[in-house]
């Protein structure tokens, strides 16, 4: 006989949307702590994965393709970020973070007191489990 679920997916997906609340929160008052909008924070923490091209970054952020060039546009005044053509396509441009904007991010991550503390007050386990878990969820291609 199978076990009915403890919590259903409704719970999961309510849960969920408060994690991801607290953690949105979290991060935009520690990238305007830097100066930055939140939105400035994200482009910098999607390239801190590696260079990106201008399009897949908009992608990545679900965002205009416009709306990404005025994001970069600032991020590079600030040094930030730079642009460079793409060795297969001269037309396309990647956006690579420079040391300034690797410094930037971990200080942003850094300032994210309720989710490092959140995230310290795991048992070792625990953390490699969720790690697990969310791979699994969110990264992990499903099957067909």
């Amino acid at each position: 006989m199978t076990e009915a679920p403890r919590v259903d997916t409704a719970q999961l997906l309510e849960l969920l949307s408060v994690s991801l609340g607290v953690y949105y929160g979290d991060f935009t008052v520690a990238a305007a702590s830097e100066n930055l909008t939140a939105s400035q924070g994200r482009a910098l923490t999607a390239l801190r994965r590696g260079p990106a091209a201008m399009r897949a970054l908009a992608e990545t952020m679900t965002c205009d393709a416009s709306n990404m060039t005025g994001i970069i546009d600032r991020l590079e005044k600030r040094g930030l970020v730079r642009r460079e053509a793409a060795p297969a396509d001269r037309r396309v441009k990647n956006v690579i973070l420079t040391a300034e904007g690797e410094r930037v991010t971990d200080a942003i991550r850094a300032k994210m007191r309720i989710t490092q503390e959140g995230l310290a007050g795991l048992r070792s386990d625990d953390r490699d489990a969720l790690y697990t878990l969310l791979e699994r969820i969110f990264l992990t291609p499903p099957t067909a």
